[in-house]
């Protein structure tokens, strides 16, 4: 049987409207795909704590998660995954790379011309038709 992963994942807008992006870095599973940026569910943790860590781990920057966005299901070869997007906003700092091998804020009107994970593509999807 497939194991199913619980992820978190932070859709943060700026000032000018635009969708922070992360690109997965080579070493990564799933490399260089473009995703939101998060990361696993502890057990027993809830969504909102869980990503509000996540970002201040992978990004260095503190966010507050306010609202559920887009909960999907996707099935890979070797494992499921169920991505929860969370809209936040960022409280402190600058988000910066350090798993990822870059960060780019698009308008939703562009985001589809990244080559996102397949996970992520229905928050994408939503992004654009908001």
């Amino acid at each position: 049987m497939k194991k199913t992963v619980k992820v978190v994942a932070a859709i943060l807008e700026n000032e000018q409207e635009e969708i922070l992006c992360a690109l997965r870095s080579p070493n990564m599973t799933l490399p260089n795909l473009w995703e939101f940026p998060g990361g696993k569910v502890e057990k027993d943790e809830d969504i909102y704590s869980a990503l509000e860590r996540e970002i201040l781990e992978e990004l260095a920057c503190k966010v507050e998660a306010q609202e559920l966005f887009n909960d999907h299901t996707h099935e890979y070869d070797t494992f499921i995954i169920n991505l929860i997007a969370i809209k936040c906003r960022l409280v402190k700092g600058t988000p910066t790379a350090s798993e990822h091998s870059k960060l780019i804020w698009l308008k939703r009107e562009n985001l589809n011309s990244l080559k996102w994970a397949a996970a992520d593509v229905p928050a994408v999807e939503q992004l654009m038709n908001e």
